[in-house]
């Protein structure tokens, strides 16, 4: 019972203190091994991570990422050596493995990342932790009703990232009580004081203004800890934050809360030295088994979405992308209960209400806050518990560049949807303009990045991120453009599509999106005068159909002219020239926006940033002509 859960007995808390010194003693040789790492921030989290994982947290420790079990993330992930240690004294990694940290045959790397199978997501750049964890226990509260809880020790240092703040508002409006953060105050940064010091109250009193249940601790008393934790157990409709003052390098001598120690390892001339001392504290030799979990989560499935009904369009029709994709993330909600939506207050312009609408149990507001929106969906998707559509401005997404690159570290299953992107977009000017976009998810490793022409391709572009494993980018415009595709068309990732062609074609347009619109009207107006142009739409940007695009080249004499609503850095301009750049006879020519964009009608702006119809006619004169 809970009760007797609160006062662990005399030789638990014996046992708690040991524990505590051996992860420290792990940590000491693992660093001292590879000659580099964080011991003293691992020093300071010793007694908290020994309650955690030998006292508080249910799980399985034979099966690490067990549906059921409590989760854990460590957002200080430089002090990864001390979560190795924990597995270790569990029995999940061998004690030599622990020698071999950081070096490159080895998984336990200087952070930790998926690779392991007890890391959910990939952590080391502060201040992502918490929003994370946010993402694992909302989907515990309101999509698997289930009992596991979200646990997420941070440090004082991270906690000046704004992300941090997000995510303590996110928490404390969803009312997340099988959450809890713990505050590793050990008053020292990477080169200073952290700026509260050991000012615990400040923390205290900014936690409880954001809305959550509070407790003091010292940091190294496991039984003030024991108790805190059990009563945050039994918090209600408040997350609840721990801010443990602590040490940084605990049990050092010489060492202990003192500054320019922070990322070194102890001198190795010491090493045995310190280890002995610690080791003569240690009482008891006996191992705590953690309690299994409650077995409580449904099972589910979010594999092999079928289109079970052809998308309902007709040739001609005219629709704006993103109402189509709106429109499809709805339908493909009917085939899956585990689709989810994330939003940035930004519904009514992006379609994502219609999703709403239908399933408002399944769409998170995450409001303005588009940095801890894609760390709450990387934990949402955590473990395969959700298929989860992040929804925004695609140019507000480069705020969370950092978030989504450490997806991509994780190997996170999300999908992001940009919306507004370019200048296409018109009088919003250029501040809602994505024309980076491309250039930032192209750079990520694994993404595939969607770019659909047409309400059809659109439904099936959001059909594919579905099923595709790792993140896809879904970049979608505001326009109204025509459909082109009949609804029988079948589309696959890095497939193109020749959309327009002849015997005598004289050269190769490639556009997507509204210039693809653009080139399809510079192609009629071209044929006209005699002069045939092949029109490919790429559908992803990344992969990229290379091979349809040279074949297309070399038949139409090596030409090819790209068009893209987007700066030239980065964008579909340069993947056709990465994809052709070992083909000797086949120039490309280039159009995109150039310089900052303003205000004005979206025809007025493709027009004077250089890519509407009537510069895919002048460039294709321009190239023939010479």
């Amino acid at each position: 019972t809970m009760a007797d859960d609160t006062k662990p007995d005399a030789d638990t808390v014996q046992v708690l203190r040991d524990m505590a010194n051996r992860l420290r003693i792990h940590s000491i040789r693992a660093t001292c091994a590879s000659s580099s790492g964080h011991p003293t921030s691992c020093c300071s989290a010793a007694e908290i991570m020994s309650v955690l994982f030998f006292h508080t947290m249910r799980y399985k420790p034979t099966d690490p990422d067990h549906p059921d079990n409590d989760r854990f993330i460590l957002s200080k992930g430089h002090a990864a050596p001390v979560l190795y240690a924990a597995w270790a004294e569990v029995g999940d990694i061998s004690e030599s493995d622990l020698l071999n940290l950081r070096k490159i045959h080895c998984d336990l790397e200087g952070h930790p990342t998926p690779r392991l199978s007890f890391v959910d997501v990939a952590t080391g750049s502060l201040g992502q932790g918490l929003g994370a964890a946010c993402g694992m226990a909302y989907t515990g509260k309101y999509f698997d009703k289930a009992s596991y809880r979200v646990f997420c020790l941070m440090g004082d240092g991270e906690s000046s990232e704004g992300s941090v703040w997000e995510a303590l508002a996110f928490a404390s409006h969803y009312n997340l009580d099988n959450l809890v953060a713990v505050f590793d105050v050990n008053r020292l940064g990477q080169s200073g004081v952290a700026p509260l010091e050991h000012c615990t109250d400040i923390y205290q009193n900014r936690c409880e203004a954001f809305g959550w249940n509070t407790y003091l601790v010292d940091g190294h008393d496991v039984e003030a800890l024991c108790q805190a934790f059990c009563q945050a157990a039994q918090m209600k409709n408040k997350p609840t934050a721990i801010i443990a003052k602590t040490f940084k390098s605990r049990g050092i001598p010489n060492v202990e809360d003192a500054d320019s120690w922070h990322g070194k390892p102890v001198p190795k001339e010491r090493a045995d030295a310190i280890v002995e001392l610690i080791e003569s504290q240690i009482q008891t030799n006996k191992n705590l088994m953690p309690k299994p979990p409650v077995e409580d989560s449904p099972q589910i499935s979010i594999r092999n979405i079928k289109m079970t009904r052809l998308p309902d369009y007709k040739v001609g029709d005219k629709i704006t992308t993103q109402k189509a994709c709106g429109l499809a993330l709805a339908k493909l909600s009917h085939e899956n209960k585990r689709v989810i939506v994330l939003d940035g207050d930004t519904k009514n312009s992006t379609f994502s209400e219609i999703f709403k609408k239908e399933h408002p149990e399944r769409f998170i507001e995450c409001f303005i806050a588009e940095q801890n929106m894609v760390s709450v969906a990387l934990g949402c998707a955590a473990r395969g518990r959700t298929i989860a559509f992040v929804s925004t401005f695609a140019a507000f997404l480069t705020r969370a560049f950092d978030q989504i690159r450490m997806g991509g570290i994780s190997q996170a299953n999300i999908n992001l949807i940009g919306s507004h992107c370019g200048v296409s977009i018109g009088e919003d000017g250029p501040s809602q303009m994505a024309l980076e976009d491309l250039a930032m998810f192209r750079s990520i490793p694994n993404c595939t990045v969607f770019y659909p022409s047409d309400a059809i391709s659109t439904e099936h572009a959001v059909y594919l991120a579905a099923n595709t494993k790792g993140m896809c980018f879904i970049r979608i415009s505001r326009p109204e453009t025509e459909v082109i595709y009949t609804p029988q068309e079948n589309f696959e990732i890095g497939q193109a599509k020749v959309i327009r062609h002849s015997d005598n074609d004289k050269i190769t347009v490639i556009g997507a999106g509204v210039t693809l619109h653009e080139a399809l009207a510079a192609a009629d107006h071209l044929s006209q005068q005699g002069i045939a142009v092949r029109v490919i739409d790429p559908f992803t940007i990344k992969p990229l159909d290379a091979a349809t695009i040279i074949s297309s080249a070399k038949a139409t004499g090596g030409q090819v002219i790209t068009v893209e609503d987007h700066y030239q850095e980065g964008g579909i301009g340069e993947a056709v020239c990465a994809a052709v750049s070992r083909e000797p006879d086949i120039l490309v020519h280039q159009l995109a926006v150039s310089g900052v964009p303003r205000s004005g009608k979206p025809s007025e702006l493709l027009d004077m940033f250089g890519i509407s119809a009537r510069h895919i006619i002048e460039a294709v004169k321009y190239t023939l002509k010479n």
